[in-house]
């Protein structure tokens, strides 16, 4: 039987999973990467990190899969998008990747808006804005800021084409992924000449462009030496998906009227689209998908399960100790006793904008908070404010989706939070709309092994390989009764931000006053 190996770069850990030939999970394992932030509104890693974890898990899940090296015959990549790796001629990282929730470059964001002659302008080469999180943006900063490291730049690479270099020694990257780079005609799918010559950037610091499913590259021999033999030389390497493009091909979001929420450290809202459309107000990304010929738009919440990370590292000691004693979750322990909280937390709200904020927002200064604290309030009510508020910043999209009158049929959720009836039913009552998990939720590592089984002829297009290997498992449809609980709540908590949003700025500038 052919196997066919999917690697995901992700922000705190790297994975891999090998799927058969029937789409079902034969092996995977997971490898942790740490994250610095050595300044205020900073988000850096070290690559090195990357290519460690990814020589550590992918011989663990090839082994726990029972599979012959000569029987992966396939490896697609994926990996948290935006990051910027910047390499010297001989392939030396010049310093610390700056990650996609990296919030330092708003002014060259602005930079780049009256380069190019404003917004619309912008829309019309990228079909997206500028914004914090984008790669474009980071490459000036670092122009600009550390030009000992632009200067000796050869390659710009994302975090999962820096993984492909390692495997392959090519320099690639594919559209879904370097649509989040500010830098490719999304319409067209490549790289915009007009764009880069107008931001004074050289074209040949980025990578050839590929689609999803062309073989980018083959396994070299040291690399296969580094994996431990778990895969051969030779063995071909597709071009992959972004984590979200990617995650949503895993997901079988490949046709018009599909959308999946991805409830990973950041929260997604994603949509297939046949043709490419934007928001001209620019709140949605509007991306390349994995599936050649056609597009997605995108919302995203910066600090999704990351502000229950966050909260569990600071207020949950209690229950990571417990945790460990039982051989438990601490999220289970945490979301346990807030399921009895009743829904609306009794007015208590929370703004995720641990790291700033996307969609709709677009604001770096935007920081997290609890409103509505009184005496009575408990630990149980803080962890459900948490979810409700998480779920809150998500409709903030699917509400974008519906006022542009772009269908938002069965929705689809994925990433660590899907694993958790909690979170679905939440979802589920906050959008007023069913919601779906999936039988193999396995996420974007699962995506890429479905592009690599494309690309390798184990399928004709990536419609098809969904349409045999992906599968839906329990649906969660509206409770009644907390329906209309945040019916009411939802606007009161979408004013917070219009309230604060000054004072955001102004604690930001206080903060980094000396």
């Amino acid at each position: 039987m052919a196997f066919y190996l999917g690697i995901d770069i992700g922000t705190s850990g790297s994975r891999a999973v090998v799927v058969d030939e029937n789409g079902k999970v034969r092996g995977s394992a997971s490898a942790e990467h740490t994250v610095q932030a050595p300044h205020p509104l900073w988000s850096e890693q070290n690559p090195a990190e990357w290519w460690t974890a990814v020589c550590s898990a992918v011989p663990r899940a090839v082994d726990s899969a029972r599979a012959l090296p000569e029987q992966i015959v396939g490896i697609g990549l994926s990996g948290q998008m935006h990051g910027l790796v910047l390499l010297d001629k001989g392939e030396k990282v010049l310093r610390p990747a700056i990650l996609w929730n990296d919030q330092r470059t708003a002014e060259q964001c602005a930079e780049i808006v009256r380069r190019v002659g404003g917004l619309k302008a912008l829309l019309g080469h990228v079909s997206n804005p500028a914004l914090t999180g984008f790669t474009a943006p980071k490459i000036l900063w670092v122009q600009q800021h550390e030009p000992q490291h632009y200067e000796r730049a050869a390659k710009a690479l994302l975090p999962k084409d820096y993984v492909r270099l390692k495997l392959t020694g090519e320099y690639a990257t594919e559209v879904s992924d370097a649509s989040g780079t500010l830098l490719l005609d999304v319409a067209k799918r490549g790289w915009s000449k007009e764009l880069v010559s107008k931001l004074g950037l050289d074209l040949g610091l980025l990578p050839a462009v590929y689609e999803s499913t062309v073989i980018s590259g083959k396994i070299t021999a040291a690399a296969a030496k580094a994996l431990g033999g778990a895969v051969k030389a030779g063995t071909p390497v597709v071009g992959g998906g972004g984590d979200q493009a990617a995650g949503a091909v895993g997901a079988g979001v490949v046709k018009s009227g599909v959308a999946s929420v991805s409830l990973g450290t950041s929260g997604v809202v994603f949509l297939h689209a046949d043709e490419v459309k934007t928001d001209p107000n620019g709140r949605l990304h509007t991306f390349c998908h994995a599936v050649p010929g056609k597009w997605h738009l995108m919302g995203v919440s910066l600090s999704s399960g990351g502000s229950l990370q966050w909260f569990k590292n600071a207020l949950g000691h209690m229950e990571i100790a417990d945790s460990r004693r039982a051989n438990a979750d601490p999220y289970d322990l945490l979301i346990e006793p807030a399921q009895a909280e009743p829904a609306g937390c009794r007015g208590l709200q929370f703004l995720p904008y641990l790291t700033g904020e996307r969609t709709p927002h677009a604001d770096p200064y935007a920081t997290g908070a609890f409103v509505g604290i009184t005496p009575q309030t408990t630990k149980a009510a803080m962890t459900r404010a948490i979810v409700e508020g998480v779920c809150y910043s998500l409709r903030d999209s699917v509400e974008i989706f519906r006022a542009l009158k772009l269908p938002v049929g069965e929705i689809r959720v994925t990433g660590g939070g899907a694993k958790h009836v909690f979170w679905r039913q939440t979802l589920a009552d906050v959008f007023g709309q069913g919601t779906r998990a999936l039988e193999a939720a396995e996420g974007p590592a699962y995506g890429a092994a479905l592009l690599a089984a494309v690309g390798r002829g184990g399928f004709g297009s990536v419609e098809e390989a969904c349409a045999a290997m992906v599968r839906t498992a329990d649906a969660v449809e509206p409770d009644a009764q907390n329906r209309q609980v945040y019916e009411r709540f939802y606007p009161l908590w979408r004013n917070l931000y219009t309230s604060l949003k000054g004072d955001f700025a102004a604690l930001a500038k206080a903060a980094a006053a000396p």
